[in-house]
């Protein structure tokens, strides 16, 4: 989704203050499948209906799936544009790229982080003679944006923030020139999902806001330092170049030294959950 909002970095966290809230809706009767039941899913079934997401600017459509016995939407994304120069709302942007092959990257990513139950499973498949990012429709009530606009703060300030840390970490990592609210949505118990990578994965070797990282989860922290660049690359094959690769490893270097770091100034109980 293509909704900037400059308010991104500082809203992100929680307080216990405020309204919480309460469901708008029942929790949407999802199918009961494994993560790669799931996968083959997207990859085969047939789809039924196709329709126009309500959000962003991307293109972005709401696809139905059914292979007989379930049914159930998707999203897909076609974008792939490659420019040297873009004039954005934020300024020039030199190299620019939006491609709809960085949000299976972001999932390949996170699943070996041990992090992809924060994102929808992504697939690559063609529809309507275009290829594109397709992933699983999430049960959602609300996204960021509208939680602020609607003033409702989640009943557990710490279980939220710690998905948030989670989050942060994960923007940092990919450098996600266009992490805004409406790319993490809010499911039933406050589950948190980070959608929408298509503008990620530049190629600076520095971090794009480092005081994002205050706090971290201790395996994933364990993650990042077993993060290995080669079976990274086999893993983003086709979707991420060797220096897209080498940036984001450049990166994983400076977060796990900003936590090492921290760690020395606060205490590791300060600092890792």
């Amino acid at each position: 989704m293509r909704i900037h909002d400059p308010s991104w970095r500082r809203l992100i966290l929680a307080t216990v203050v405020g309204l919480t809230c309460t469901p708008f809706f029942t929790a949407a009767d999802e199918p009961t499948l494994t993560k790669e039941q799931i996968k083959q899913f997207l990859l085969t079934a047939k789809v039924v209906k196709s329709q126009h997401a309500k959000k962003g600017i991307t293109d972005t459509l709401r696809l139905t799936l059914s292979d007989g016995t379930v049914t159930h939407d998707a999203s897909f994304q076609a974008i792939e544009e490659h420019k040297s120069t873009k004039q954005l709302a934020s300024g020039t942007e030199l190299n620019f790229v939006d491609s709809y092959k960085y949000n299976i990257a972001a999932y390949q990513l996170a699943e070996l982080l041990g992090i992809d139950d924060m994102l929808p499973v992504y697939v690559e498949r063609k529809w309507q003679g275009n290829s594109g990012s397709l992933s699983w429709w999430l049960p959602v009530k609300m996204d960021e944006a509208e939680r602020h606009k609607q003033g409702l703060t989640a009943p557990d300030a710490d279980a939220w923030n710690n998905q948030m840390y989670k989050v942060r970490v994960l923007d940092q990592l990919v450098y996600d020139n266009d992490a805004n609210l409406t790319n993490v949505l809010i499911g039933e118990n406050w589950k948190i999902w980070r959608i929408d990578f298509t503008r990620a994965f530049r190629l600076s070797k520095d971090l794009r806001n480092p005081g994002d990282l205050v706090r971290c989860d201790r395996q994933l922290l364990e993650k990042l330092k077993a993060l290995d660049g080669n079976e990274l690359t086999t893993r983003t094959k086709g979707y991420l170049t060797k220096s897209e690769v080498n940036a984001l490893m450049a990166r994983r270097d400076k977060i796990v030294g900003q936590f090492q770091k921290l760690i020395v100034e606060k205490g590791e109980n300060e600092v890792l959950y």
